[in-house]
Order: structure tokens, then C-alpha cells, then sequence
């Protein structure tokens, strides 16, 4: 959890000087994509210079840390960039079949960075990075395997698509957002809608995290499946839990330009949850005192996001729309 604990320091190192999708943009969003920019850039050189698993996993692990503080939007250049960067859930095994499709013909896509952008969105990302940095089956590899050379595709693949993210956040969406109300603005054509647009991914993001990020391992009390929490290879779920909180609540707060007690407290005890569990991988909720934590986490979250509706939906006047993951 000590990579939770530096993001969330990150986030709530200050808080916002105005309120709504102004404030939202300049002290989270556009932060949030330039910060998991330069992650993925890092992860890159990183397997550049060394591609086994135990050198790659700690700039994998920085650069996941950095996505989740944009992860759950998917509005503007992330509806339909995001997909090939985190490629999941996959129920149908996808991701596993593409690399082991790809190791076992050796596949010289891996030698081309134009080309390797055009495999599959299950064969690239983080998620192919889990299964290649995280199964034991898998992460054995030497410098002159062929897996070798696919972390480091992957590696340059994903730094290049944050590069691509950031940039069309920075230099395109954001100006749209901004610009709400405004002649032209065919997108949003009051400031509201804005506002009401980002305050939809945040409510979504809560929903995703306690029903597929929490509710998909649970399954249920006779049939759990540890083995579908995300990322679970590297021991990521639990983080990415907290995290997806966390930003959830900053998030909030920009939205609103003021401290929300009701939403830290509920932050607080969402914390106090996910500190009670004991495997951060979800891997012993077939025990049920183990199960019995994870369920109060994902209560916890639900109560979180009451308290946003609360604090923030209410006052401002907002209720949540449509957003791309409903279907998921």
C-alpha cells in the first residue's frame, strides 16, 4: 500500500483555488495524464535497460499507480484510448491466448513499434505487462528470450500512448471542457453539462470499482474467483481499489472548490476497510473472515459515493449520464 499512500499525498496536496471543471482539469485531470506520461516513459527506459520481470516490475508498478489517477475517465480522447492501454475485464481469456500466441510464434511484430500498435488491445498494455511480469509461468524469461523482447514492445508501446492521451487532453479536450457554453461548443453547451460530465465518470468510477473491481473476484459467497480481480498477477488489486477512491474524492472536491467532511469521512473509512484486509491480491476470499473485509470495502465505497451525491450531486444540482462503462 505504500504506492497508494504516494499517490494519494500527490492528490490531496492542495486544494483547489476555484471550483467546477476548471479547477477539476488544472489540479487533477491534466496533472493526472502528464504524471502517468512521464510513468510510461520511465517504464519504457526502464525495460529498455533491463527487461526481466524483477528489474521492469517497479516502473511497471509506478506507471500503473499513475494511470489509476486517470483510469476511471472515459470521456474525450480516453472513451476509446483507454481500452488498448487497460484491457479489462476480460472474461474470454484474451489477453493470456495473445501472449501466449505471440511467444509461441515468436512473432517479429515485437522488432516494429508501427506495427506492435496495431496487435490487439488484449496483447498490449498494462494488463499484457501483468501477465508477462506476474505469472510464474511467464516471468522466467532471460535478456535473449522472446518475451524479453515483447516487454520491451510493450513498454514503447504503452509510453506512446500516453504520450498520445496526454496530449490530446492537453491540447484538445481540455479546451472543450473549458469552453462549455461557449459559441462553437457543440460538446457541451452550458457549463453544467461539463461539470455534470465529470461528475458522471467519478460516480461511474466508484460503481466500476465496488461492482467489477471488488464484486468480480467476490462472486459469490459459494462461488468466489479470486483469479478475476484486476491485475491480481502483480498484487495490484487492492491498490487499485484505494486508488480509484481516492480520486474519486479529490476529484470531487475540485468539483466543488471546497472541503467536503462528509466525503473525507467516508474516505477515512474506506481507508480503515481496505487496511483490515490482509492479501492486497484478493486471493483468500474463499476464506470468509477474508471475504467479510472485502465486502466492507465494498460497502465503504458505496457509502463513499453517497457522500459525494451528497456533498456535491445535490448542491450543485447535478445528476450522472450516460458513461462508457455502463455496459461493462
Amino acid at each position: 500500500m505504500r504506492r497508494c499512500l504516494t499517490l494519494v499525498a500527490l492528490l490531496l496536496a492542495a486544494a483547489p483555488a476555484a471550483a467546477g471543471t476548471d479547477a477539476a482539469l488544472s489540479a487533477r485531470l491534466l496533472p493526472g495524464f502528464a504524471a502517468f506520461r512521464d510513468a510510461a516513459a520511465a517504464l519504457d527506459r526502464a525495460a529498455q535497460d533491463d527487461c526481466t520481470a524483477f528489474a521492469v516490475l517497479p516502473a511497471y508498478h509506478a506507471a500503473f499507480d499513475a494511470w489509476m489517477a486517470v483510469a476511471d475517465m472515459r470521456i474525450g480522447p480516453s472513451e476509446s484510448g483507454a481500452a488498448s492501454i487497460a484491457f479489462w475485464p476480460d472474461d474470454r481469456g484474451f489477453t493470456a491466448r495473445m501472449l501466449a500466441g505471440l511467444i509461441a510464434a515468436e512473432d517479429p511484430v515485437v522488432a516494429d513499434p508501427a506495427a506492435f500498435a496495431e496487435v490487439s488491445i488484449a496483447g498490449r498494455g498494462l494488463f499484457a505487462l501483468d501477465g508477462l511480469l506476474g505469472d510464474p509461468a511467464l516471468a522466467g524469461y532471460g535478456t535473449s528470450d522472446y518475451a524479453c523482447a515483447l516487454v520491451r514492445a510493450l513498454a514503447t508501446d504503452l509510453a506512446r500512448q500516453a504520450a498520445t492521451l496526454d496530449d490530446g487532453w492537453r491540447t484538445g479536450f481540455a479546451a472543450v471542457l473549458t469552453s462549455a457554453g461557449k459559441p462553437g461548443n457543440a460538446t457541451y453547451l452550458t457549463e453544467r453539462e461539463a461539470e455534470r460530465a465529470l461528475y458522471t465518470q467519478l460516480l461511474a468510477g466508484l460503481e466500476f470499482t465496488a461492482d467489477v473491481r471488488l464484486g468480480r473476484p467476490l462472486g459469490s459467497f459459494d462461488r468466489p474467483r479470486p483469479t478475476r480481480a484486476e491485475a491480481w498477477r502483480t498484487g495490484r488489486p487492492l491498490a487499485n481499489a484505494v486508488q480509484s477512491a481516492e480520486v474519486a474524492a479529490a476529484l470531487a472536491e475540485a468539483l466543488a472548490g471546497a472541503a467536503l467532511p462528509q466525503t473525507q469521512a467516508a474516505m477515512a473509512r474506506v481507508r480503515g476497510s481496505a487496511g483490515r484486509i490482509g492479501d492486497p491480491a484478493l486471493q483468500d476470499i474463499r476464506d470468509p473472515s477474508a471475504r467479510l473485509a472485502v465486502e466492507s470495502l465494498q460497502q465503504d465505497i458505496r457509502r463513499l459515493r453517497d457522500a459525494i451525491v451528497a456533498e456535491v450531486g445535490t448542491p450543485m444540482g447535478l445528476s450522472p449520464g450516460f458513461n462508457s462503462q455502463d455496459g461493462d
